[in-house]
């Protein structure tokens, strides 16, 4: 039997500073508390040796086997950078650009080396049509500004991860592509009809969705079609319940972006993360290791106790977890 604590603590992918996570203090704590997962930055990575050495030190410590995960889609976000003294692999505009084959070979390159390096999940295709040509957060890593071309090259990258024994998260549930904001720094707003977002957003999530992805990524954006209030996907009902799990029959994990972005950082703690596990939010993205995410969990557990919602919430999103997990084999 887990306790309460540690389902909670199994709802949390975290980050942590340096090279060596056996001497993050605040990170053992959560680790030995049951943690969910773990992200790797480039500053955790200086070379495959340690990189693979802090995975196993993970693994071995964790209550429960972990999600070890990571941003490598290539390109602008790639966190391999100190390994290869650069870039290696192509962004998804720029892998498209030479071809389905290309970007065949380049993800399977990409899946064995993070293979190598033990993790077992990858926070992408960016599945997002990037409509506006001066978005300042997606631009090249979207394959395209037509759905049709991002689903014709995502759904092979999502095959592929899926093949090697990856967990591939679709990202920015339900289109980060319209934006002209960049939601590390404030939360944007698309303004757009449901008809439009239908016809261009939501087409590649539908279409990876009804072909088998286990994991979405929810984006920390505003959009005024679903939500009459100013309210990021990441903690709207209507988004992720109404939309999402009815009316997609998205039965997968629903992640948040990092909840240290700038547009929900601001929000008061005690209240967005009972909100966003209400909303359908299973698992939180935060890349510290801090006092203040022990806070978090604290206040989470404290409300729970005495909100039954709350609590069904979080037994719903651990069962999630664990099934997810058993599906990939990190867990018997």
């Amino acid at each position: 039997m887990y306790s309460l604590e540690n389902k909670i603590n199994q709802l949390f992918i975290v980050g942590f500073d340096g090279f060596d996570a056996k001497k993050v203090e605040y990170f053992n704590c959560l680790l030995e508390h049951g943690l969910g997962g773990v992200i790797f930055f480039t500053k955790n990575i200086l070379s495959p040796s340690q990189f693979a050495e802090n995975s196993a030190y993970i693994k071995e410590n964790s209550l429960i086997p972990p999600f070890l995960s990571i941003d490598q889609e290539g390109g602008r976000v790639e966190r391999t950078e100190n390994i290869h003294g650069g870039k290696k692999y192509l962004s998804a505009k720029f892998a498209a650009q030479n071809g389905v084959d290309f970007v065949e070979k380049q993800t399977e390159a990409l899946c064995d080396e993070l293979l190598s390096f033990g993790i077992n999940m990858n926070f992408a295709p960016v599945l997002d049509t990037n409509t506006n040509p001066k978005n300042p957060i997606i631009g090249e890593r979207a394959y395209g500004d037509n759905p049709d071309d991002v689903i014709k090259f995502a759904q092979k990258v999502i095959e592929i991860h899926k093949k090697k024994g990856i967990i591939p998260v679709g990202k920015h549930f339900p289109g980060h592509g319209d934006t002209s904001v960049d939601s590390h720094i404030d939360m944007p707003k698309v303004d757009l009809s449901k008809e439009e977002m239908e016809k261009s957003h939501l087409k590649p999530f539908v279409y990876a969705i009804n072909h088998g992805l286990d994991a979405v990524m929810a984006a920390h954006v505003y959009y005024t079609c679903y939500d009459d209030q100013p309210l990021p996907a990441s903690l709207s009902a209507n988004v992720l319940t109404k939309l999402l799990r009815q009316k997609l029959n998205f039965e997968g994990l629903i992640l948040s972006d990092d909840m240290v972005m700038g547009a929900v950082c601001d929000k008061n703690p005690s209240v967005i993360y009972s909100q966003a596990l209400k909303a359908g939010i299973n698992v939180f993205l935060y890349r510290n290791s801090d006092e203040k995410l022990l806070n978090i969990i604290e206040n989470i557990q404290k409300s729970a106790e005495t909100d039954t919602i709350l609590l069904s919430c979080i037994d719903k999103s651990f069962e999630k977890v664990l099934k997810l997990k058993r599906k990939y084999g990190l867990l018997q």
